[in-house]
């Protein structure tokens, strides 16, 4: 009985993160579901990014915590819409959070969506959102026995960022161990190698995600 309410959970979420890729679709938005453990550099990953390509694209940004606006308040302070989402305790974002999030935004003045996941390894690896691709972030200091440790996280994502490479002198990680573990868990994974601190690494990643973005507006 567990198994099957567990896979009931699943599927309603399947059907409502479709409905909203189809939004997502029909509006051109390119969504990113960014994932990492508490700590890793999400928001300030995400301040990096907006940075890096305002430019070019009309961002937006969807906060998930379990309580408190403060990432949210950081985001709104660049001057991007921004939408929290407090979870109450669940570890996760899903679709339905999505999907009653949206209204705040004026999806027809987006082109890139970023979303924070709650800070967990584990479950926001199994919720779909209705995003383009799922982005992981592990920081140095966590150690490079993640992929090994989290595999679903590293299966489904379709980057890994590895973050706070200032720190590798300070700290003791296995880069070549860490690359090595995911790859083997997903062949076609990108890794990119930055520091939020320095921004060292980060202009590849942009110039990665403008051409993602350009390319799903184009096809």
């Amino acid at each position: 009985m567990k198994v099957t309410v567990v896979k009931n959970i699943l599927d309603a979420n399947e059907r409502i993160a479709a409905q909203n890729r189809k939004l997502f679709d029909e509006k051109k938005i390119y969504v990113l579901n960014l994932m990492s453990s508490p700590g890793a550099g999400k928001t300030s990953l995400v301040e990096k990014t907006i940075e890096g390509l305002r430019a070019r694209f009309r961002i937006a940004v969807i906060e998930g915590d379990i309580q408190d606006t403060c990432d949210a308040d950081r985001v709104a302070a660049l001057g991007i819409p921004a939408v929290q989402i407090n979870t109450g305790g669940a570890c996760h974002i899903d679709g339905n959070m999505i999907r009653e999030a949206l209204p705040a935004l004026d999806l027809d003045r987006i082109d890139l969506l970023i979303t924070e996941n709650v800070g967990n390894l584990v479950c926001p690896a199994e919720f779909k959102i209705g995003e383009n691709a799922k982005v992981m972030i592990l920081s140095t200091p966590e150690g490079a026995d993640k992929p090994a440790k989290y595999p679903l996280m590293f299966q489904e994502s379709a980057v890994m960022i590895i973050n706070k490479i200032d720190l590798m002198p300070y700290v003791d990680f296995d880069l070549a161990k860490a690359r090595r573990d995911a790859l083997t868990l997903h062949r076609d994974l990108r890794i990119f190698e930055v520091s939020c601190k320095t921004g060292q690494g980060l202009e590849a990643w942009f110039q990665w995600l403008a051409g993602e973005i350009e390319a799903f507006r184009n096809r």
